[in-house]
């Protein structure tokens, strides 16, 4: 159970740090027109889809990837308790979820996906 607690964990981190954080990059982009930076180095959920789609689209998916990231942690609760259900939801719920990466070229869940999926495996038989 341990490594399914540890993968729980990693997928609240994850939506955290990249579903909730679209929120206020969205807001900003409503505002000032423009995608924030991070530090100097590169806009934020600035991949492809930033230039290719206007802005309110760019927006409804920025809300999109908040709510698939949101539905991943409420998994991730089920995972903690233990149930093989939140198990399903997680595998079902991660295609949906690296189409967002690609789309806004966001390289550090993919290393969490990896590290989640492994956990989950591991944990798989003590899941019911």
């Amino acid at each position: 159970m341990v490594s399914a607690r540890i993968g729980a964990v990693l997928t609240w981190l994850y939506a955290a740090g990249f579903g909730l954080s679209a929120v206020p990059v969205a807001i900003y982009l409503v505002r000032r027109g423009t995608l924030p930076w991070f530090g100097d180095m590169f806009p934020m959920y600035g991949g492809p889809w930033s230039n290719s789609v206007s802005q309110r689209t760019f927006v409804v998916l920025l809300g999109a990837f908040c709510a698939v990231t949101l539905t991943a942690a409420a998994a991730a609760v089920m995972v903690w308790a233990g149930s093989r259900t939140g198990a399903w939801l997680t595998l079902a719920l991660l295609p949906v979820e690296a189409v967002f990466w690609v789309g806004f070229a966001l390289p550090v869940p993919w290393i969490l996906a990896v590290a989640r999926l492994a956990l989950l495996a591991v944990a798989w038989r003590w899941l019911r």
